[in-house]
C-alpha cells in the first residue's frame, strides 16, 4: 500500500497563454496598462528580448498564492513520504508495541 501526492499546482495556477507574451519594449511603453492587466487577470506575462522569452512578470498576490501552494505541496510530499516509510516498515515487520517504542525513545533521549 502506498500513498501518492498529485501535483495540483497547475490546477490552481493560471497557465501561460500566448496572448500574454510581449516584448520588454512594449511593456515599458505601456507599463500602466500592462500592470493593470496583470492585476486584473492574475495571469503571468512573458516578456521577450530580441524575440526570446527573458522574464515573467505577475501580480504580486497571484505570485504569493503560487509560492504558498508550492510550500503546501512540499509539506504534503514530505508527509506522504513519512507515511510511506511507516507503511513499508510495518510491512517488513519492523514495528514495536507503543509502550516498547516509547520506552526505547525515552532511553535514546535520556528520559
Amino acid at each position: 500500500m502506498e500513498l501518492h501526492v498529485y501535483n495540483l499546482i497547475m490546477a490552481k495556477a493560471p497557465a501561460l497563454n500566448v496572448r500574454d507574451i510581449r516584448s520588454v519594449t512594449d511593456f515599458q511603453r505601456n507599463a500602466k496598462t500592462q500592470v493593470a492587466r496583470l492585476r486584473k487577470t492574475k495571469a503571468p506575462m512573458v516578456l521577450t528580448v530580441n524575440g526570446s522569452a527573458a522574464i515573467v512578470v505577475q501580480d504580486a498576490g497571484a505570485y504569493q498564492k503560487l509560492v504558498d501552494r508550492i510550500e503546501e505541496l512540499e509539506y504534503e510530499r514530505e508527509f506522504v513520504a513519512a507515511v510511506n516509510e511507516g507503511i513499508a516498515a510495518a510491512e517488513r515487520g519492523d514495528v514495536y508495541p507503543a509502550r516498547e517504542a516509547l520506552e526505547k525513545l525515552g532511553r535514546e533521549l535520556g528520559f
